[in-house]
């Protein structure tokens, strides 16, 4: 099993993970500015762009590939499902972090008990079986959530689409055991011990909702949070230039 990384530029170490669906290329429209401050290590999730998928979805698992491959000490940059693994890196092995920055991401993807601020589990469940019967057309549609809402969403999603295609598309048992660690994994009640995380909301998110950010001012108090307020699930691709401001005061 081989965990693909890309490292280029040069700096401090700064490891970014990507989210559910998605490869490396998501990162191509920011990447030379970040190569300019940081020696980058674009990590492709496992069974995620040229990464082999595991035997299982074990987070465990996940966590252990990803760090078989980083620095041995790195900031990190995870969005999504990747900021979901980051913060899982950063709680289980403290030491192997430095800063950990976290975009549109959340301790708990889904609705639990005392946690509404997420997707219900019934949408959740509708969204696999999708995905079970027709990858192709969930991943488009899933694709068009990280853009809407935004004035120029049809721009955005042309040009992530493109970037991804330059990269192998998430293998089925990639997109199926990244649904099960957004399922089943839910960092809630490890918060308070996370410590050196900034983390960066979209006030017009589909995927987070709004309400999370006060969730994690309660849940780890030394967090500092921002919320660019125009943008979707992908600040990144939205609004580069807010996104990197923020990259370089948080890691710098």
């Amino acid at each position: 099993m081989s965990v693909s990384v890309q490292q280029l530029g040069s700096g401090p170490e700064l490891t970014l993970l990507h989210g559910w669906g998605m490869n490396a290329a998501v990162w191509t429209s920011i990447t030379p500015a970040l190569a300019a401050n940081f020696h980058l290590n674009l990590i492709e999730l496992p069974g995620h762009g040229e990464s082999d998928p595991l035997p299982e979805a074990d987070l465990d698992q996940w966590i252990d590939a990803v760090l078989e491959v980083a620095p041995v000490k790195s900031h990190y940059l995870g969005w999504s499902l990747g900021g979901l693994l980051s913060q899982a890196i950063a709680l289980k092995a403290p030491e192997c972090v430095d800063v950990v920055g976290l975009v549109g991401s959340t301790p708990s993807f889904v609705q639990r008990d005392g946690w509404h601020d997420a997707m219900p589990q019934s949408t959740f469940d509708q969204f696999a079986n999708a995905l079970a019967d027709d990858a192709a057309s969930t991943l488009k549609r899933f694709l068009g959530l990280q853009v809407k809402g935004l004035a120029d969403a049809r721009v955005i999603l042309r040009d992530i689409e493109q970037a991804l295609a330059t990269r192998p598309a998430a293998s089925d048992a990639g997109l199926q055991q990244g649904l099960a660690i957004l399922l089943n994994t839910d960092c809630r009640e490890q918060l308070h011990g996370l410590q050196g995380s900034h983390w960066l909301f979209g006030g017009r998110d589909t995927l987070v909702p709004n309400g999370v950010a006060d969730a994690i001012a309660q849940l780890c108090p030394s967090a500092q949070i921002t919320t660019i307020v125009k943008s979707g699930h992908a600040p990144m691709l939205s609004h580069a230039d807010e996104f990197l401001a923020w990259v370089l005061q948080t890691y710098g």
